[in-house]
């Protein structure tokens, strides 16, 4: 049985808060690899302002806290970095 290291993607998003306007980049990342069933999704830095309400396997299901106490699923309220303007 061969094993091997997956590779994690990574990338920046930004977040930003639709109740008070908070807003800062986020450093996540999952492993790049469409075979698997969990891409173990992680976001590994958050900007101030912002806490992790609950850790999942997959973006969607990842719940974000903001300070103003809005919660939210992480990919609801971010955008990749190459959307910066």
């Amino acid at each position: 049985m061969e094993l091997s290291m997956a590779i994690r993607d990574r990338f920046s998003k930004k977040l930003n808060c639709p109740q008070c306007g908070n807003a800062g980049f986020a450093e996540a990342s999952e492993i790049d690899d469409p075979r698997r069933k969990h891409p173990d999704f992680n976001v590994d830095q958050l900007p101030r302002g912002f806490a992790v309400q609950r850790a999942a396997n997959h973006q969607e299901s990842f719940m974000i806290k903001c300070e103003c106490g809005r919660k939210f699923p992480f990919r609801s309220l971010a955008e990749t970095a190459a959307e910066r303007r």
